[in-house]
């Protein structure tokens, strides 16, 4: 366990890999370790703890790299800055930046951001989730439970979390043919009891 504002090893080690936003991660972790967090290694990226609760993480993609408040959706946003990833991310929220003098004008900002979250934290706040009964039902899987009695029974019989994962992956595609298809190749493991990712 590493004590407040001492670096950890493995953070070291994933910046110094770090090629597209090496420097950026460096003027990140310096803001973030200024705010009294303790650094970690999670999830392959550097993660920043208050009394053992995820705040932050530091993370690249291709086109920016970002700090990810883990319960962002609680945050004030006075400045408009909270991006949610995709519509399905219910808790998280990114700060992006593309290069480094973004971070270091930002700087106050930032911590303000941190400083906020940590009370959210010390608060004890918690998102509430939506549940899988509030997740679109696509037209072209409604039209097979209503068809098929066996078929809404298995479904209802699922876990929640199995539940999510089809409606979700149901209602993804834009085009009704490629939704009917969907349905179609899941009607079986749905049928089996599974999950969409069980085999």
């Amino acid at each position: 366990m590493t004590m407040r504002n001492e670096t950890n090893p493995k953070v070291d080690v994933f910046i110094g890999k770090s090629k597209k936003w090496k420097e950026h991660y460096e003027k990140l972790r310096d803001i973030v370790l200024d705010c009294e967090l303790t650094e970690e290694f999670k999830w392959m990226h550097p993660c920043y703890t208050f009394d053992n609760k995820n705040i932050v993480i530091i993370h690249g993609f291709k086109e920016y790299c970002a700090l990810l408040f883990h319960k962002g959706a609680l945050l004030q946003d006075p400045h408009g800055i909270l991006i949610q990833q995709t519509e399905n991310v219910q808790a998280a929220r990114q700060i992006r930046f593309t290069n480094v003098q973004e971070i270091i004008e930002m700087e106050s900002i930032l911590k303000e951001y941190i400083h906020a979250a940590i009370e959210v934290e010390k608060s004890g706040l918690k998102i509430e989730f939506k549940k899988e009964t509030e997740y679109d039902i696509a037209d072209e899987f409604q039209n097979k439970l209503d068809e098929n009695p066996a078929l809404k029974t298995a479904f209802e019989a699922l876990t929640p979390g199995r539940q999510k994962a089809y409606l979700m992956f149901f209602s993804a595609p834009k085009q009704s043919k490629t939704r009917e298809s969907r349905v179609e190749k899941c009607v079986p493991q749905i049928l089996d009891g599974k999950g969409l990712n069980d085999r």
